[in-house]
């Protein structure tokens, strides 16, 4: 497919987008930077992944101690956007064989420099889903977090991720719905009023309801197997698992047998 140096006219990568988030990836691991809100969002990712993940995988044909500091051992699994490995790291300390993916050259050059650093074997490729598909790449567990409402054609990119899921594997993305909520929240709040994120990182068009999500994953032969909402909680300053999908939601698809 491509990266930066080189494109076609299938791609699923919006440019405009991925040289947006290259320029900052000096600046990924800045916790007070422009992506301290995908770090404060990061614990609860984490924790939704390791129930969900630890759940539905066993381990040695028993159910598997989704509580342990190894909880995903021996699952491999791919990031899709990965972007300098915020999400990546702690996945691959719980025991994944992670592999993890961006079209940003510089990102991939700031999360292998990360990685190094911390001492974990991450296969990062400066590439796109389309790549790890021409190739015949399949994972226990496909991650679109945080990316499809950076994608130019989520039909195409859905069906290139769940390509790559194996029988009885799993995608799991995380994403905004396109509401008037999430409009005065997720841009006019975060962007313009708080500068949690910096300005022009979302478009609200390209935002996408659960049912458009759902459809979209279906029409990729998979299964929805559960979706929740993810909300900010004001008086903690973190955010938590909620019934409230208007804003940011998590879904998550199995591919049958």
């Amino acid at each position: 497919m491509l990266s930066q140096e080189k494109s076609r006219s299938d791609t699923t990568i919006d440019p405009e987008d991925v040289a947006r988030f290259d320029r900052l990836a000096a600046q990924w691991w800045d916790k007070d930077g422009p992506m301290q809100a995908l770090h404060k969002f990061n614990p609860v990712r984490i924790a939704c992944l390791r129930e969900v993940l630890g759940r539905h995988f066993p381990a040695a044909d028993a159910p598997r101690d989704w509580r342990s500091a190894q909880a995903l051992q021996g699952l491999t699994i791919l990031d899709i956007g990965c972007g300098a490995g915020i999400l990546s790291e702690p996945l691959a300390r719980l025991g994944a064989s992670m592999t993890a993916i961006d079209p940003a050259v510089r990102n991939i050059e700031a999360a292998r420099h990360h990685a190094a650093k911390a001492g974990l074997g991450i296969d990062y490729r400066c590439a796109s889903a389309e790549d790890l598909v021409s190739e015949g790449a399949i994972f226990d567990v496909v991650l679109a977090m945080e990316v499809i409402e950076h994608v130019s054609d989520v039909g195409n990119f859905l069906r290139q991720a769940g390509a790559m899921v194996r029988p009885g594997g799993l995608l799991v993305a995380a994403t905004l719905n396109r509401t008037l909520k999430s409009f005065a929240l997720a841009i006019v709040g975060a962007e313009y009023l708080l500068g949690w994120v910096p300005r022009g990182t979302h478009k609200w068009r390209q935002f996408i309801t659960p049912q458009e999500l759902a459809k979209e994953l279906r029409a990729s032969g998979l299964h929805i197997k559960n979706e929740t909402g993810v909300a900010f909680d004001p008086l903690t300053g973190k955010w938590q698992l909620s019934h409230d999908m208007d804003v940011n939601y998590i879904m998550v698809a199995s591919r049958p047998e």
